[in-house]
């Protein structure tokens, strides 16, 4: 249902543009929030050609969407070239979720990279192996060669890039190559980037995945997830969702689509203050790796610059023989970012996380501790002074 004109429009110009049609706004700016479980036919043969279609703009019963779920997914699906349609959830997680069960059975086997979003794993390592689905990690940077792992029960490969934890950049065209030739599905969760700096379909991925509730929402008030795809798997993936029973509430999407409008400039300030504060962090004595895409040292920076139009304000750093309790005294220092999980959102945020547990395929050897930081829209001033202070705290841990 995207807009026929939306590729002539620059990225910006979309996100503010997109779903706005008239017949859902009227004679206001944004479309208003339709609720309603129920929606009545004026008589029965009204009634039954309802039936005849399951496309967006068709109002047939609250599941289906109103004007106000169906112009955001029209608006994510403009931005994402070769799309076909976008579908919405209630959580980045039930995106993710959905989408392996759209494409797999029982029987089959899914190649996961083993820097995946923890959740994914665990969907993987047990809910898919109750319904008999094997699941095979692999190491993130294996690009083309990931071909030897295909077997004939492989179905689908499941991507991050960059890793949510270790920010390993991914060869995406060198896997979907491998995978389109063998005839398995690719899906990529592409919360990092967005489709504004890596058009996911664009470079070959077949499924691509969000979790709104990070850069789209933009607030930290929404949980949502959505996922779009082309004309080979929109089907089926509707239909999916659909009989899963997902949807989101017309005030959640209302709100997200308000995020999405100021999304250009939202990521564009994320961009340059982490990379600010990142280069700032490499400077510190206390600091071992610094991982962040846009970095030359970061893994799979070469391919970054390649594919990737900009990065955003996600990234981690170690601490230089830190352990545990020095890492928390750092973390609970600071006073302009929270600890708490998620980002996205306009706060800045400080996490303690530790890769090794999540590993199977490959191994994390960075001898110190890890933190992750999101950079939110703070001045980046502030917020290295308050890291600058918090490195106090962490040497009289150490001491």
């Amino acid at each position: 249902m995207a807009d026929h004109d939306s590729g002539s429009k620059k990225p910006a110009t979309q996100a503010v543009t997109g779903g706005r049609r008239k017949t859902w706004t009227g004679a206001v700016v944004n479309p208003p929030v339709f609720r309603g479980s129920t929606h009545l036919y004026d008589d029965v043969a009204h009634l039954k050609d309802g039936l005849k279609s399951n496309d967006d703009g068709h109002f047939f019963y609250g599941r289906r969407g109103s004007p106000t779920q169906w112009s955001l997914a029209e608006a994510l699906t403009e931005m994402e070239p070769g799309a076909a349609g976008t579908m919405l959830y209630p959580s980045g997680v039930a995106a993710i979720s959905c989408s392996l069960l759209a494409i797999l059975q029982p029987g089959d086997e899914v190649l996961l990279t083993d820097s995946s979003y923890d959740p994914s794993r665990s969907f993987a390592d047990a809910f898919l192996k109750r319904m008999g689905v094997t699941a095979r990690y692999y190491d993130p940077l294996i690009g083309s060669g990931i071909a030897s792992l295909f077997g004939p029960k492989t179905k689908a490969v499941l991507m991050e890039s960059p890793g949510s934890l270790t920010f390993e950049v991914q060869d995406i065209p060198a896997i979907c190559q491998a995978a389109g030739a063998a005839d398995i599905v690719t899906l990529l969760d592409n919360t990092w980037a967005t489709s504004r700096f890596f058009p996911a379909l664009e470079q070959g991925v077949d499924i691509t995945m969000v979790a709104a509730t990070k850069y789209i929402v933009g607030h930290s008030d929404v949980m949502m997830g959505a996922v779009t795809t082309h004309d080979k798997y929109w089907a089926r993936l509707r239909r999916t969702a659909q009989q899963l029973g997902q949807v989101v509430s017309p005030d959640d999407a209302y709100l997200a689509a308000r995020g999405l409008r100021t999304l250009e400039v939202r990521l564009r300030q994320h961009e340059a203050s982490a990379l600010e504060i990142a280069h700032w962090l490499k400077g510190r004595p206390e600091v071992g790796l610094v991982l962040h895409p846009a970095l030359p040292d970061c893994p799979g920076h070469e391919l970054w610059k390649r594919d990737f139009k900009g990065s955003s304000g996600l990234f981690s750093f170690e601490l230089k023989y830190g352990d545990d309790q020095s890492r928390a005294a750092f973390i609970d220092a600071l006073q302009l970012f929270g600890i708490g999980y998620s980002w996205g959102g306009f706060e800045s945020l400080a996490l303690p996380v530790d890769p090794r547990k999540h590993r199977t395929a490959t191994t994390w050897s960075a001898s110190g501790a890890l933190v992750r930081l999101h950079i939110g829209l703070e001045d980046p001033e502030d917020l290295i002074a308050d890291l600058a202070k918090a490195f106090e705290y962490y040497h009289s841990a150490q001491s």
